[in-house]
């Protein structure tokens, strides 16, 4: 099947070539690794792990920045465990890689995922050997799934998400996508809806769990270092702290313009949009404001003396952003874009208000909507200002909202046990779940991801 997979993609990318050719120009994608992705790995930070039967290596993939940040409670559960697990963190996206490079170089070897392409996953598989493959949320691939069952390399997701979207979108190709799903040895689910989605895609019941979502073990309420990146984060962006923050993070196109036409006089407003690629683009919107950007500020150029726009064009800042702002704008729920994680902003102390448009972090919208500690608004400097304008109200959702993620942390250490159990080096001590269901030989080509559905 590897070779009818690789037709397959050869002869999609030779259809889209022009148009993927004019998208990489365009974003400055065409500036990767190629040789990691083909299968060519090289480490950052420690050197790859030599195989050890006392001592698992743990492959996890995570896709970009906000998979890289989720994965740091997992990372840290696995590392401590006395079977002393080996970990590499393998990332698909440069800004998911330098984060990884970043957060975890010192603990673990980060390398980039390939190009699912037979070959370019075999030199991949022959130089981590891991003893099981985990993928964050779902970032399933074919000839990666099939080469790990070969192998006897167990894959599991961890942090299971699969949208209604998604879903509708794998069901349409069901046949082909079907042996994909039924490789998997061990499903970790968010919640019961997207484990039931799981089953109906063919993974077995026995192997999917509802272990919970880890965002909430992502984030910390209790990190003594923020309050003073958020004061350095004040003092190069030239943030008045006598005036009202309005922080709208991860947003998506249209959403900023809108936001800046609806600016107040008095009022501040920090804009950290999600996608590297649109920096210029915001820059662009925000210019008549004068806007200051992060990036030329810590490059050295002088900012001017009085602006109240000011743009995050860096990675990595927009916690210490949320822990500027009396009010926070979750991004991309405004423009149909299905929403950003609203946990951040929530445990960085900020009155959080996201959009209608967060079909695919529903589930998080809702436990903090019942708590308190999130507000669901039609359009998002009126909220905003109505907040502004109610201290209490903002204190009494940053109290509320903490207490919620509270009540959902400990994910990690489920997901942590599922891996060491799965790779044979503990965790809870229970076995490894059954070995994938044999595959027909004829089967058709399954394909893709959750981030790209059919």
């Amino acid at each position: 099947m590897g070779k009818g997979v690789d037709a397959i993609y050869g002869a999609g990318l030779l259809a889209a070539s022009p148009v993927i050719a004019l998208s990489l120009l365009r974003t400055g994608k065409w500036r990767t690794d190629w040789k990691a992705r083909l299968g060519r790995v090289s480490s950052a930070g420690l050197a790859l792990p030599e195989p050890d039967r006392k001592h698992p290596t743990i492959l996890i993939h995570a896709v970009s920045v906000g998979e890289t940040n989720l994965v740091a409670p997992l990372i840290d559960r696995l590392l401590a465990d006395p079977a002393a697990p080996r970990v590499v963190v393998a990332t698909t996206t440069q800004t998911g890689f330098d984060r990884g490079v970043s957060r975890y170089a010192d603990r673990c070897a980060v390398v980039r995922y390939p190009l699912d392409f037979s070959a370019s996953v075999a030199r991949f598989l022959d130089a981590i050997r891991p003893s099981v493959a985990a993928s964050v949320e779902l970032e399933v691939w074919p000839n990666f799934t099939q080469a790990c069952a070969r192998r006897g390399v167990p894959v599991a997701v961890v942090n299971g998400r699969l949208s209604e979207r998604s879903f509708r979108g794998y069901r349409r190709f069901v046949r082909w996508v079907g042996p994909m799903f039924r490789r998997l040895a061990a499903v970790g689910a968010q919640t019961p809806d997207y484990a039931e989605r799981f089953v109906a895609m063919g993974v077995p019941a026995v192997r999917v769990s509802v272990l919970g979502n880890m965002k909430w073990d992502a984030v910390r309420l209790d990190d003594p270092d923020l309050p003073g990146r958020a004061e350095t984060l004040a003092r190069e962006l030239g943030v008045d702290r006598t005036k009202p923050v309005v922080v709208a993070g991860s947003t998506g196109p249209g959403e900023e313009a809108e936001l800046l036409k609806a600016l107040p006089d008095g009022v501040q407003l920090i804009l950290a949009p999600r996608k590297p690629e649109r920096f210029e683009e915001v820059a662009q919107a925000a210019a008549h404001f004068d806007a200051v950007r992060l990036s030329r500020v810590r490059a050295g150029e002088s900012s001017p003396e009085s602006t109240r726009v000011f743009l995050i064009d860096t990675i990595g800042d927009l916690t210490a952003a949320y822990a500027l702002a009396d009010v926070a704008l979750v991004g991309r729920s405004w423009n149909g874009m299905y929403g950003s994680n609203p946990v951040e902003p929530v445990a960085a102390g900020a009155a959080a208000i996201i959009g209608p448009d967060h079909a695919d972090f529903s589930a998080d919208v809702d436990a903090l909507v019942q708590a308190g500690g999130l507000k669901i608004a039609p359009q998002p400097m009126p909220a905003a200002l109505a907040l502004l304008a109610d201290p209490d109200a903002r204190m009494r959702m940053v109290s509320a909202g903490r207490t919620a993620i509270r009540a959902q942390q400990g994910a990690a250490d489920r997901y942590a046990a599922m891996l060491l159990g799965l790779a044979g080096a503990g965790g809870t001590g229970d076995p490894p779940a059954p070995p994938p269901a044999p595959e027909a030989r004829d089967a058709p080509p399954d394909a893709a991801s959750d981030a790209a559905p059919p």
